[in-house]
């Protein structure tokens, strides 16, 4: 059964991303209150790169965050891999403009089934793309068998607000105020309009970190951010023993 229903979901949010791929950074502000920036920096931060780490960024949209991780790991290969094509283009521009199209390099692929070797990356990152995935739990076995031993999962993603008077305002902006807003900006209304669905049915903050345990992630971090409404986690793959 699963199959069958996650080809159209994954046919539909392939073509919302073709879509909004000139947009998308535009209503990535409107969809954080401006806040992606400062919630990417404080995940640089927990994750404490060194010179020449690699890193491996799922869902990589237009490269904001593949381009972090470049930066502060200075000398070390990373890997932007997203299955939309158009995304893909705006974030090749962006790694050309900064200069860094040698040590970066776009793949285009399924976050489902990732074309890479086992232990391969340093860190294996997904920022605001878990909710879109048809299986999440297959996404994050799949970025625990390709990170090292010792290296670590990142996920960056809107979360649920439990704090009131938060929560009833966030909720009224998700459902009323941004699919009109998508209508004035991206002409997206119905694409747009997923995007609360998408977040009803996916996990709160404590219940994915149960879900990074179950993975078989360890000393796994979870940390609310702007009052719930997005949240970091991290797992460490576990050395092998020796």
């Amino acid at each position: 059964m699963g199959s069958a229903e996650t080809k159209p979901k994954e046919e539909f949010v392939h073509s919302v991303f073709q879509s909004i791929a000139g947009k998308y950074d535009v209503m990535n502000d409107i969809l954080s209150f401006r806040r992606h920036k400062a919630w990417r920096k404080f995940t640089m931060k927990k994750m404490n790169m060194s010179k020449g780490d690699t890193g491996l960024d799922l869902c990589c949209g237009t490269c904001d965050w593949t381009l972090a991780m470049a930066e502060a790991s200075e000398t070390g290969h990373m890997h932007g891999l997203d299955f939309s094509s158009n995304m893909l283009e705006v974030g090749q521009t962006k790694v050309t403009a900064a200069n860094r199209q040698k040590q970066i390099t776009l793949v285009q692929g399924n976050a489902m089934s990732l074309p890479f070797e086992d232990n391969s990356f340093d860190y294996v990152t997904i920022g605001f793309g878990l909710r879109n995935v048809p299986d999440l739990r297959q996404v994050l076995s799949e970025m625990k068998r390709v990170v090292k031993p010792g290296g670590m999962v990142v996920c960056l993603e809107l979360s649920k607000p439990t704090w009131q008077p938060f929560k009833g305002i966030y909720y009224f902006y998700f459902e009323q105020v941004l699919p009109n807003l998508a209508k004035l900006f991206a002409k997206r209304y119905e694409q747009y309009k997923w995007l609360p669905d998408s977040l009803a049915l996916f996990p709160g903050r404590k219940e994915l970190a149960h879900i990074f345990e179950e993975t078989g992630l360890q000393q796994v971090q979870a940390y609310p951010l702007t009052g719930g409404i997005a949240a970091l986690h991290i797992g460490t793959k576990e050395n092998q023993h020796v």
